[in-house]
């Protein structure tokens, strides 16, 4: 049986690591300080605490966001990186280069949840180029993220 294997990073591509073994719990947070943290309505997030987490380029900046909790994110571009606590480590999901393959299970800190935020898959849903203000800006936007997938953080065994 092979050992489940994952990458991930930043936006810019500054911070990357990989995690062999399997993923442990995956979550959305809604609490206050998992808000600000993501500047966003929630936090997704998965433990890496029965894993094996290796940075393969750069490490998170860290800052302590209460007396038992660090957030880790790139000192370069900021992206949201961890959730570090004295029970382990936790990566945001979409920090992964495949998302979609870790699906949180649970939400935590719903006291906090914002009141419109399981209104939003009622909202009505438009692909990006459908924005006929925007097309002529998108047609040639051209992106400077890091892509997916460094492939030369695979042991060579299980390379795509």
């Amino acid at each position: 049986m092979t050992t489940p294997f994952y990458t991930g990073g930043c936006q810019c591509g500054a911070v990357r690591f990989h995690v062999e073994g399997a993923l442990g719990d995956a979550s959305v947070c809604h609490c206050r300080m998992c808000q600000k943290a993501s500047g966003n309505f929630y936090l997704p997030l998965v433990s890496v605490r029965q894993a094996k987490l290796t940075w393969t380029r750069g490490e998170p900046k860290r800052f302590q966001s209460s007396n038992h909790g660090y957030r880790g994110f790139c000192a370069d571009c900021g992206t949201p990186l961890t959730y570090e606590a004295p029970d382990g480590v936790a990566l945001t999901i979409a920090a992964f280069d495949d998302p979609a393959e870790i699906a949180p299970r649970i939400q935590w800190g719903v006291e906090a949840k914002l009141p419109y935020v399981d209104a939003i898959c009622d909202l009505p849903g438009e692909e990006t180029m459908a924005d006929q203000e925007a097309a002529s800006f998108l047609a040639d936007l051209v992106s400077y993220q890091h892509p997916d997938h460094d492939t030369d953080a695979w042991p060579p065994e299980r390379k795509p």
